[in-house]
């Protein structure tokens, strides 16, 4: 792979600052290198980077173009799944045990495939910080699924989810849209769709648009 960032990712030092998206290749790939910090973190996501790597590879920063989206406008909820949630099966809290659902996330995907002990020790660190946050989905006193991410100002970027019990990450994505919601966020970003988000009205934009509406959102005086 070429590094050299003439058409593509580039290799990024310690002290050097992370290039534009524009600089992404064909598949969103736009450097590698560097460490997890909170100020890293913090100025990847607020330029439209985030990481994702493997077990034994150096840290990888991606930019898709397009990117996927949640409208809180166009958002849906299954007939069936809201019949879940009133029934009082779940409940719902807040960072709770934030670390013990990124750990759940990585077993339910596959630990060292991209959620790695570097990772979470990472957005533990930002979790401690104020960035970072969880969704916890109880059943029985028990936890049966959730969803962590990335908040700066009205932005939010979802990250990962997991469940034990059927329908247990859905409940998590509606309570956690309910809270963006209500705090006046503007941005939520899914990085890229899948079957699972699609169903609830999940979108692809461009990626200048994206950058374009992050910008405002990162400003936006709101707290998750």
């Amino acid at each position: 792979m070429d590094f050299t960032g003439e058409l593509g990712p580039v290799l990024i030092r310690p002290s050097d600052p992370l290039p534009s998206p524009e600089q992404a290749d064909a598949e969103g790939l736009v450097a590698i290198g560097t460490d997890l910090s909170v100020p890293r973190l913090l100025e990847a996501y607020s330029k439209g980077l985030f990481p994702w790597y493997e077990e034994g590879l150096p840290v990888m920063w991606w930019s898709p173009d397009p990117r996927g989206i949640l409208e809180f406008d166009r958002f849906h909820v299954p007939r069936r799944l809201r019949r879940t949630i009133r029934s009082g099966k779940f409940s719902v809290t807040f960072d709770r045990c934030f670390r013990t659902v990124m750990e759940s996330c990585a077993e339910v995907h596959g630990r060292g495939q991209w959620i790695t002990d570097e990772m979470i020790a990472a957005y533990t660190q930002l979790h401690e910080a104020g960035y970072a946050h969880s969704v916890e989905v109880w059943s029985n006193g028990r936890l049966a699924g959730g969803l962590y991410g990335v908040a700066i100002g009205g932005f939010f970027a979802a990250e990962s989810k997991f469940y034990r019990e059927r329908d247990a990450s859905k409940v998590a994505l509606v309570a956690l849209v309910d809270r963006l919601r209500e705090r006046g966020f503007l941005l939520l970003d899914l990085q890229i769709l899948n079957d699972h988000t699609k169903q609830f009205g999940a979108t692809n934009i461009p990626r200048s648009e994206y950058l374009r509406r992050l910008a405002a959102a990162i400003r936006a005086p709101v707290h998750f």
